[in-house]
């Protein structure tokens, strides 16, 4: 009899990590409490237009590819996706436009030509991203870097005789404001802190390998849209055998001494030898395990921040508009020192995401679909109707002033999601998109790893834990947690 492994959510990682352990040979059972599989990666249909409801930006797409490697099959036969001319459209309140091209010589010349920066400068700094990343990719994101035998790996010997290129002890934004003179250069480089809910004030210059991943690597999209990566896999895992259980809730783990023998559902009982958590660790300890102490402790972490968002289902078409799109606040350090308060700025800066740039037939002829969100902070009792009514109104003043036309005439229906209908769909702890955040030095070590000592069948993967949030990083999770597991037989 095949031992039996158990996933619960059917996140990206907890997807990727049902893929591999049923390639490990394992009866594996994945979980999922809501309707449909994909975590954050949803998609919703609003008057004729399509939405990918969650992550928009495709980084690293080799992490995808290496699933059906894995499984033997070829990737593109199931999956497949363009490389992007231009990763974002950049809009600054004083008319200036700016096209992050993904050639970066292009992107270099295009730069010099709004800012004023010199390109070589451009061209260095990025240069310098891509020596952090060949420097830390391989102990901080790919491999268990918490665990004692990574730091004898020569991999962590190298990054020790070159710590002073991780930049640990100054800030993203202070590194980046040594770099370039031009403030408009400075801003978009400091945005990438948001990748994972921190502040570029705050969080440790070694982040700004952040930017290596669009600007070296290159930015991507779905042929189908972001949705089709967890459809892909969806079916890939069914094909490796791999036994989807969704509207079935893991309502608690049945533990003997310091394993856990079963999981029960909404269902039954279900035995298990081997089980990976894809649920954010606060609300796994505390409702799952029954143990409040180890979710006080992720609790005692500064949160992400969260993300309130707009599905707009436009009347017409604005040419003006890429795939991915920015308009930035005018005031970028106040945007950041009222989301350390819980609040939200008057000012804030928008992201507008038009899939239908890619997907013509994700709106109707003519029209537009929009995804609309700003970075406010994870839920602690605020009041969301207020803060909802008075970011939609600023948010629309910002779009209509920049695009110049009354944007909200055009808008034919409507969808929101706030941080607490975040927590409520994903069971993420109040709605924080990446668990806790990096605005620390020390927040790589202090972010849970992907096994705990206590329990030895008991794995983590997902945005809450190492190595983070965004689809690369939980698919990296995945990895790293099923390398550790060893093979069913």
């Amino acid at each position: 009899m095949k031992k039996r492994a158990a996933v619960i959510g059917a996140g990206i990682g907890g997807m990727a990590s049902a893929i591999r352990l049923a390639l490990k040979g394992y009866e594996t059972h994945l979980y999922e409490k809501n309707s449909e599989t994909g975590g954050k990666i949803g998609e919703i249909r609003i008057n004729g237009c399509r939405f990918d409801t969650g992550p928009s930006l495709f980084t690293l797409p080799e992490l995808v590819d290496e699933l059906f490697t894995l499984a033997g099959e070829d990737p593109r036969e199931h999956f497949r996706y363009i490389a992007l001319d231009s990763s974002c459209r950049y809009f600054y309140d004083d008319g200036a436009l700016l096209n992050a091209w993904t050639d970066r010589q292009r992107f270099a010349d295009e730069a010099e030509r709004v800012t004023g920066e010199p390109r070589e400068n451009i061209i260095a700094f990025l240069d310098e991203c891509a020596e952090l990343y060949d420097l830390t990719a391989g102990i901080f994101i790919f491999s268990p870097f918490y665990q004692l035998d990574n730091f004898r790996k020569p991999e962590s010997l190298n990054v020790a005789r070159n710590f002073r290129k991780l930049n640990a002890f100054s800030t993203m934004h202070g590194v980046i404001s040594r770099r370039f003179r031009s403030t408009k250069l400075i801003q978009l480089f400091d945005r990438y802190a948001t990748y994972n809910g921190s502040s570029p004030y705050r969080a440790p210059g070694t982040l700004n390998v952040i930017a290596h991943l669009e600007h070296n690597m290159g930015a991507f999209f779905p042929e189908k849209g972001m949705r089709e990566i967890v459809t892909s896999l969806e079916h890939l895992a069914i094909r490796c055998g791999v036994i989807i259980h969704t509207g079935e809730e893991v309502l608690s783990a049945v533990k003997e001494g310091r394993i856990i023998t079963g999981l029960e559902t909404t269902t039954g009982i279900m035995p298990v030898h081997t089980v990976v958590s894809d649920v954010d660790v606060i609300p796994f300890y505390r409702k799952l395990m029954m143990e409040e102490g180890p979710a006080r402790k992720q609790e005692r972490q500064e949160r992400s921040t969260s993300a309130l968002i707009f599905y707009w289902a436009m009347n017409r078409r604005f040419d003006e508009l890429d795939l991915h799109n920015i308009f930035f606040s005018s005031d970028y350090p106040g945007e950041f020192r009222s989301l350390r308060k819980g609040e939200v700025s008057s000012d804030p800066t928008v992201y507008l995401f038009a899939s239908s740039r890619v997907i013509h037939s994700d709106a109707l002829e003519g029209k537009d679909n929009w995804f609309v969100m700003i970075n406010v902070p994870y839920n602690s009792g605020q009041e969301w109707t207020r803060i909802v009514n008075e970011a939609r109104k600023n948010i629309l003043a910002k779009l209509s002033r920049r695009l110049g036309c009354n944007v909200e005439e055009t808008i034919g229906a409507e969808k929101v999601l706030d941080p607490p209908l975040i927590e409520k769909l994903t069971a993420s702890s109040r709605g924080a998109l990446y668990g806790s955040s990096s605005n620390s030095r020390f927040a790589a070590f202090r972010r849970h790893p992907n096994v705990k000592g206590k329990y030895g069948n008991l794995w983590f993967v997902g945005g809450s834990v190492h190595p983070g949030g965004g689809i690369p990083l939980c698919l990296a999770s995945a990895k790293i947690a099923c390398d550790m597991i060893p093979p069913a037989g």
